[in-house]
C-alpha cells in the first residue's frame, strides 16, 4: 500500500453553486483540500507543500463534489467522506477534528474548541487552524465563532458574509 507521501493528488471541480465554484483536492485515502476557484493559488500552494505527484481527475473527487452539492442544496448534513489528515500539522488536526465534530446547526467557540483539545490558553491558535483549514464545508470552521459569540473571520468565498450564508442555511443563525 502506498503512504501518503506517496499517493497520487487527485483535482476535479464543482461550479455554479449559490457559493461559487470551488475545486477539490483528493488521493485514495481521502479528501485533502476544497478552495474556491478565485482563490486557485492558495490550493495551489497548498499542494505543492504536500510534494506529490497530481493529476486531473473528475472521476476521483465525484464523490467528494457530490456531497458538497447536497450539502450546498440542504440536503445533507453531516459528511462521511474519508479525510486524509496527515496532511496536516498534528495541531491542525486536534482543532480540525474538534471543529468537525461540531453537529450540522450547531456552533462553538474558539475558546470552546481550545479547552476540548485540552489547549484551554490557546484560543488563538484554533482560531488560526481554523484560517489554514483547507477543507472548508467539510471541515465546517463556519460554525466556530468569537467568543462574544459573533462572527468572525471567514477566508471562503466573499469571507464573513459566506460564513453568515452556512450558519443561516444551518439554521445556526
Amino acid at each position: 500500500m502506498q503512504t501518503s507521501t506517496t499517493q497520487k493528488i487527485y483535482l476535479g471541480e464543482l461550479n455554479h453553486t449559490p457559493l461559487g465554484d470551488l475545486r477539490f483536492a483528493a488521493s485514495d485515502l481521502g479528501l485533502l483540500a476544497i478552495e474556491w476557484a478565485t482563490a486557485q493559488p492558495e490550493l495551489d500552494a497548498f499542494l505543492l507543500k504536500l510534494k506529490r505527484p497530481v493529476e486531473v481527475n473528475q472521476f476521483k473527487v465525484k464523490p467528494y463534489a457530490q456531497a458538497v452539492r447536497e450539502y450546498l442544496q440542504g440536503k445533507r448534513r453531516p459528511f462521511d467522506l474519508p479525510i486524509e489528515w496527515a496532511a496536516l500539522t498534528p495541531f491542525q488536526q486536534k482543532a480540525l477534528r474538534a471543529v468537525y465534530k461540531i453537529p450540522y446547526g450547531e456552533t462553538r467557540t474558539y475558546q470552546e474548541i481550545a479547552i476540548a483539545i485540552g489547549h484551554p490558553h490557546a484560543p488563538r491558535a484554533v482560531g488560526r487552524a481554523n484560517a489554514t483549514n483547507p477543507m472548508p464545508l467539510v471541515i465546517p470552521c463556519h460554525r466556530v465563532l468569537g467568543t462574544d459569540g459573533k462572527l468572525h473571520g471567514y477566508g471562503g468565498g466573499t469571507g464573513l458574509p459566506t460564513k453568515a450564508w452556512l450558519l443561516k442555511l444551518e439554521g445556526a443563525l
